[in-house]
């Protein structure tokens, strides 16, 4: 289904259509985040993307300040390709998601409970 970060942002893009997108591309801020997203509620959202193979996620110490700086609103959509599931996480829980992996407790699991989860901030 997904094998890396970009179809995992075109599988997001056209399976959100209440959330109006934009594709971050930074190279003079390092660790912002993929996405910024904006919902019916007029609340803007950050969105960094993760693929991985196995339970461990890669970030960069730039990716993982930018989240303990900007806790609220920042967000984590991991895709496990093993398991083929979709988990969500917010930017608070990094550090734990650097350590522990996907093993950590998401606060959505699945698809429409993410895009849910997202369109209702």
């Amino acid at each position: 289904m997904v094998r890396n970060e970009s179809e995992l942002w075109q599988y997001l893009k056209r399976k959100t259509t209440n959330i109006i997108w934009t594709k971050i591309e930074n190279t003079s801020h390092f660790g912002t985040p993929d996405l910024l997203g904006y919902n019916k509620n007029n609340t803007f959202f950050t969105v960094e993307l993760k693929v991985s193979k196995s339970n461990k996620l890669r970030f960069s110490p730039h990716q993982l300040a930018f989240h303990i700086q900007h806790p609220q609103n920042s967000f984590i959509l991991a895709f496990q390709s093993l398991d083929q599931c979709l988990k969500l996480y917010e930017g608070d829980q990094v550090e734990s998601l650097a350590t522990s992996g996907l093993k950590l407790a998401p606060i959505c699991e699945g698809l429409e409970s993410c895009i849910e989860r997202l369109e209702g901030l």
